[in-house]
């Protein structure tokens, strides 16, 4: 029975480890709303034309081209951001990019693909 209770403390060590791996976390799209309502914005790096056509409630538009360039004028230093995507890859490019530079945000793991909940244009 220890042998089991070890191994069961092991593994959850090691997911627990890998969540964070990158140097950010990264969360199911369901769990969006309920970051968005502690505080959290949305950054979406889809590209202009991507976003307007449809995109979370409350989000602002930070295509990953453009971070890729430098820009972050749009972004506060002081502000946790839930980063999405189309599909989720681009993304994970994002939020590598910005986790480096000390941004505060969480990764989501699906993208507006997978997105249910109510859209603004």
């Amino acid at each position: 029975m220890k042998k089991i209770g070890w191994l069961i403390i092991a593994i959850l060590l090691l997911l627990a480890a890998c969540g964070t791996e990158k140097g950010y976390v990264t969360v199911d799209i369901d769990e969006v709303q309920q970051l968005q309502d502690d505080g959290a914005i949305v950054l979406d790096v889809r590209e202009v034309d991507e976003f307007a056509e449809g995109h979370i409630i409350g989000a602002i538009n930070a295509p990953l081209s453009e971070l890729k360039n430098g820009e972050r004028s749009v972004l506060d230093e002081k502000q946790s951001y839930i980063v999405i995507c189309r599909s989720g890859s681009r993304s994970i490019v994002a939020s590598e990019l910005l986790i480096k530079e000390g941004y505060d945000l969480v990764n989501v793991s699906e993208g507006m693909s997978s997105w249910t909940g109510e859209v603004e244009y």
